[in-house]
């Protein structure tokens, strides 16, 4: 049976792993040479595919950063050593660069696939704590990653070398983008879903409440009529505009709230004593990501954002929830 934890000896265990992992990072930051970079440049020449290969927990951290790889403009595939050993090492062609992940670089199911990928000639980093082993060996650079111990008390568990194997490849991937000069609409453009990929895809046009659906008002209507407006819409604001479609001002509950408090006969007013002649606004082709942090700028965040065009026409509305709805 396991012991009964105790909670400082625990907080204490985990900053003990913690500890030693950040200074496996150190370590590992002080080992960077020249081989870095030429492993980021023959990744950059790379005519073929990134292969990234590895077996046990050094699999797991191989998959990570082919995932890591492709989606920031390097396209890269995992490869299973044992799977390569029955068949899968088909998908390795002369130009592809293959990044072999492995602590003590002599793995059987490694060691038995290095005369094969010699007859392919694809070209072979190493990533392993031991620059002397059977990997090293056999690779054209090898990124060495020292570890003086895991973080398990066994000294056994991958738990450093995992650590610095995993930075490792993102240090790679990094570098790529630079290179590549990778920005933000090329990773748009490989993360379509999700919540990463509708904030740097979706527009406002896409969510925004338009024609029928536009709540608006003419500046000469009556109040009667700008609370039908409010109340069909259920947006709980009403854009207010000119005869051309121009915004003239907001009217939202709140301000309504405010001409009622105010003690003043509500059949004396007008909805330019409502409105707000001034609201934030934003484009229909703004970044819908954009309207939710324009919708949190002020002290009092707003749930309403009039839409309006470069003729400054009230085209649309943003409303919170419609932007929640859609994960952003």
């Amino acid at each position: 049976m396991p012991r009964k934890p105790n909670a400082k000896t625990v907080r204490s265990e985990i900053k003990k792993v913690i500890a030693l992992e950040a200074r496996a990072l150190e370590r590992l930051g002080r080992s960077v040479d020249g081989a870095y970079e030429r492993a980021v440049s023959l990744l950059c020449r790379c005519r073929g595919k990134v292969v990234v290969m590895g077996v046990g927990k050094s699999g797991l951290i191989a998959q990570k950063i082919a995932a890591t790889l492709t989606s920031t403009g390097t396209p890269a595939v995992y490869l299973d050593a044992s799977d390569a050993r029955h068949g899968s090492l088909g998908l390795v062609q002369r130009q592809d660069v293959i990044i072999a992940l492995g602590k003590s670089g002599e793995s059987d199911e490694m060691r038995d696939l290095f005369p094969r990928l010699r007859r392919i000639g694809a070209k072979l980093i190493a990533v392993t704590a031991e620059p002397d082993s059977t990997l090293a060996r056999h690779a054209a650079l090898v990124l060495e990653t020292p570890i003086e111990r895991e973080a398990c008390p066994l000294n056994l568990t991958p738990t450093c070398s995992t650590t610095a194997a995993l930075a490792v490849g993102d240090a790679l991937a990094v570098a790529l983008m630079k290179l590549r000069d990778f920005g933000v609409d090329q990773f748009a453009d490989n993360h379509p879903g999700g919540r990463l990929g509708k904030r740097l895809t979706l527009r406002v046009a896409d969510i925004m409440r338009a024609g029928r659906n536009n709540p608006v008002i003419r500046e000469n209507a009556g109040i009667s009529r700008m609370l039908v407006e409010i109340t069909r819409q259920h947006a709980g604001a009403v854009s207010v505009v000119d005869g051309g479609g121009r915004l003239k001002g907001l009217v939202t509950d709140c301000d309504i709230r405010r001409a009622l408090e105010s003690g003043k006969d509500p059949r004396e007013l007008s909805i330019r004593d409502i409105m707000n002649p001034r609201p934030a606004t934003i484009g229909p082709d703004a970044l819908a990501s954009r309207a939710v942090k324009v919708m949190g700028l002020r002290n009092n965040p707003f749930n309403v954002l009039p839409v309006v065009d470069r003729r400054g026409r009230a085209v649309g509305m943003i409303q919170i929830h419609d932007l929640r709805a859609r994960g952003l």
